[in-house]
């Protein structure tokens, strides 16, 4: 199906750097798009085009209302447009301008970006587990931002476990605070790039945004709060049931983490593990998840997760095999039946297969004269 559509004013800025963003949608929806001398022709599936089509439209609709596209937010929602056959430009740009992130406008950048912030907008508890760079920290703040503005959460509560990175520190010097905010600082990172600094600095002087260490959370519950639980990878068990059961009355708690990325002594002692297993299955939460396709950090950083993931696979393959080989050889030295020439065989079974024998006679004693 071919179909043609009268090119409007400004038309132009959709098409992207180099129409890279005309790329992606033929790419993303299988059209081709060639440019006239007056119109634009569209080619491919009815739906295809008739999808391609509405994104046009809805472009021109938004520019006529003064909607302005920033920090590459347009090819973000073409990408996430091209993977949900339900999601409109329109929809998508007029659901960002809804929420208030501070200075900043915030877009999801993929589809499972999308998801996490309608998951955050609609549970009281979301878990979202990925990789690094996939904006589950930065989303979160920002969801917690937006509740803060609008007046539906009196507070931010941001926690974090304090825990290496693979190194030991030791006793950092200065008061308690100080000590523990090296810990917290990139929670610090997403607020500074999200509101004016003074106004965090007033926040935080007021207890209205608090940022502590999971350790300080015992005992307390959380009414009217929007609470965001970083690095929860590197909580232990005891930690994350403590932290999930803190929430109170008009509350919400998302709870982020890298399951690839644990720095506790003991992997499988991590909390949120174990969270995954427990809580899958519990009404009123969401579990959202994340792969390198969500990166929104340098591009390289995509190709080292999966460069990563892909040693990790190599890795666990070849000691399944050697498992494998040393099980086949282990099964040679075993008898006919699989086992062992005296496994499995009780005492009374091995004297009820002994057939019964008379005793030999005994030999003839010869006695010499």
């Amino acid at each position: 199906m071919k179909k043609n559509i009268e090119i409007s004013p400004n038309i132009e800025t959709l098409f992207g750097t180099r129409d890279e963003n005309l790329r992606l949608l033929e790419d993303g929806l299988n059209v081709a798009i060639i440019m006239q001398a007056d119109s634009i022709e569209i080619t491919g599936a009815p739906s295809d085009v008739g999808r391609t089509e509405k994104i046009f439209q809805d472009y021109e609709h938004l520019l006529r209302n003064g909607f302005a596209f920033v920090n590459g937010d347009l090819g973000s929602m073409i990408r996430v447009l091209t993977a949900d056959s339900t999601a409109t430009l329109r929809g998508l740009a007029e659901a960002g301008k809804q929420r208030s992130f501070g200075k900043r406008t915030v877009q999801p950048k993929s589809i499972n970006q999308r998801r996490y912030i309608e998951a955050i907008e609609k549970h009281d508890m979301v878990f979202g587990i990925g990789p690094a760079g996939t904006g589950k920290t930065y989303l979160a703040v920002a969801m917690g931002i937006a509740a803060l503005m609008s007046k539906r959460v009196d507070r931010i509560i941001l926690a974090r476990p304090a825990v290496e990175a693979g190194e030991r520190l030791g006793f950092l010097p200065g008061t308690l605070q100080e000590k523990v905010d090296p810990y917290l600082r990139p929670l610090y990172d997403a607020l500074y790039d999200m509101l004016e600094p003074d106004k965090v600095d007033r926040y935080l002087e007021k207890n209205i945004i608090e940022i502590a260490p999971i350790a300080f959370m015992r005992g307390r519950t959380l009414n009217d709060s929007f609470v965001i639980l970083d690095e929860a990878q590197n909580t232990t068990s005891e930690q994350m049931k403590m932290f999930v059961t803190r929430l109170g009355f008009n509350s919400k708690a998302v709870i982020t983490g890298d399951i690839t990325q644990i720095d506790l002594p003991n992997a499988n002692r991590s909390g949120l593990l174990e969270a995954v297993d427990i809580l899958g299955k519990v009404e009123g939460l969401r579990f959202c998840y994340f792969d390198e396709g969500d990166v929104v950090r340098h591009h390289l950083v995509q190709r080292i997760i999966r460069a990563y993931d892909d040693y990790k696979g190599r890795n666990e393959q070849l000691s399944l095999s050697l498992e494998v080989k040393n099980g086949n050889g282990a099964a040679m030295a075993k008898n006919g039946n699989g086992q062992p020439p005296t496994a499995g065989i009780g005492r009374d079974a091995q004297l009820a297969e002994v057939p019964a024998t008379e005793a030999p006679s005994p030999p003839p004693n010869h006695v010499s004269e």
